[in-house]
């Protein structure tokens, strides 16, 4: 086995070898979930290099210096305040959702209006318009890390697949029979997954624009689906109270989770792949182990329904928002709530990380957006403008940009 070359992952901290195996190129990571601010970087490299025999003591100095440029990143616009950049009125009929690129540099928004279309951050330019749906565009999604492609899933039961450069579509997947309302793609964005109010989700071939695999078993809608990081499973969660992990190479069943008693609002897998984090209307997020599909822990608190729940990007903190006009966070580890986020004057849709940890997102129906310390739960800023509900809001891979949608039929960009 010969190194050929060391590549940074930043967030969540990890650095990728590149490596050649009887004459192959490989690639395989040493994720740095731990790395802090603080951190004795000697130290751990020493810990790395005893565990990885690729890297040899000729490369020492190389890893310490990559550890000190994963360790600045951590910090960079970790403390960042935003200001109104721009104001978009994207289209004439309300929006359904918008999604990001990994970069921050484009986005797209999804409306009533039967179009996606797609816009340039840095100058709130429209760079193109989607079009060729019957109905209702509501699920979006760039195919990122690579950021080239583009699936969008209508109420007219199709999902189409769309080039980023010039507009172009590929492929219309066709077989559901009733509106699609989540989709995603793949890490490795060789698969289309949607999901649809016909009980099922479907996988599709990105490259020949086939049918891989319909996942049939859930009793009502389906509602959320995601893959896991290294893209060999998925879960939906369903109107029908559960949550199922397949296999998604073979479609097959691997577990139900059964335990919630509402229907489920959001389904997410951490990042090592070890849990998944389901948010039910029944007011409690649920933690399973993702091997054996048993539950680990029951997150209670809230006085309403959960409507959003996620990890942070290393897997370590948990955030829930609920229609109770909170969010909470939680420790993945001790399953203990660490903060409660008070403040918003309406039920809150959405709630994400900013990529270093340290931040929260929450997006309310009180018409603001908050940006909230992680560790203490104190409201930082309050992004204020819009004048009606916001049901989407998300930050950019850097944490400098977020961008914010609302039922105004606006989108905000904050920088």
């Amino acid at each position: 086995m010969k190194l050929k070359s060391l590549l940074l992952r930043y967030y969540p901290p990890g650095i990728m070898l590149e490596y050649e195996k009887h004459g192959e190129l490989k690639t395989k990571s040493i994720d740095l979930l731990d790395l802090g601010p603080s951190t004795d970087v000697s130290a751990l490299v020493e810990e790395i290099q005893k565990a990885e025999p690729l890297l040899t003591a000729s490369r020492t100095e190389q890893v310490k210096l990559l550890i000190q440029r994963l360790q600045e990143k951590l910090g960079q616009y970790s403390n960042h305040t935003f200001y109104l950049f721009k104001v978009l009125k994207a289209h004439i009929l309300p929006l359904t959702n918008i999604a990001l690129n990994k970069s921050g540099s484009c986005f797209i928004t999804g409306s009533y209006d039967r179009t996606c279309k797609l816009w340039d951050t840095a100058s709130g330019e429209e760079l193109n318009t989607l079009e060729g749906h019957r109905n209702v565009v509501y699920a979006i999604a760039f195919n990122n890390p690579y950021g080239d492609k583009i699936a969008t899933g209508s109420f007219d039961k199709t999902c189409k697949l769309w080039s980023v450069e010039t507009g172009k579509c590929y492929h219309t997947f066709r077989g559901h029979t009733a509106e699609i309302v989540c989709l995603s793609f793949n890490p490795q964005s060789t698969l289309v997954a949607t999901g649809s109010m016909d009980t099922t989700a479907k996988l599709w071939d990105i490259q020949n624009g086939e049918e891989v695999n319909t996942l049939r078993g859930h009793s009502a809608e389906v509602i959320s689906l995601s893959f896991n990081t290294s893209g060999d499973r998925i879960i939906t969660g369903s109107f029908d109270h559960t949550v199922v992990v397949w296999d998604a190479d073979t479609g097959r069943k691997v577990n139900i989770l059964i335990g919630h008693c509402a229907e489920i609002s959001s389904a997410s897998f951490n990042w090592d792949c070890s849990l998944i984090l389901t948010g039910s209307m029944d007011k409690t997020c649920m933690l399973w182990d993702a091997t054996n599909g048993k539950c680990v822990a029951t997150l209670t608190g809230h006085d309403d329904e959960i409507l959003d729940s996620c990890f942070d990007y290393t897997g370590k903190l948990i955030a829930t928002a609920s229609a109770d006009g909170t969010a909470r966070i939680f420790s993945a580890a001790t399953r203990k709530c660490i903060a409660k986020l008070e403040g918003h004057e309406g039920e809150i849709s959405k709630i994400s990380f900013n990529p270093q940890g340290n931040r929260l997102l929450t997006g309310s129906s009180d018409k603001t957006a908050r940006i909230w310390d992680a560790q203490t739960g104190q409201c930082l800023q309050v992004l204020e403008g819009h004048t009606d509900e916001i049901f989407s809001c998300a930050f950019n891979y850097k944490g400098n940009i977020v961008i914010t949608g609302s039922k105004d039929n606006t989108c905000r960009i904050w920088r």
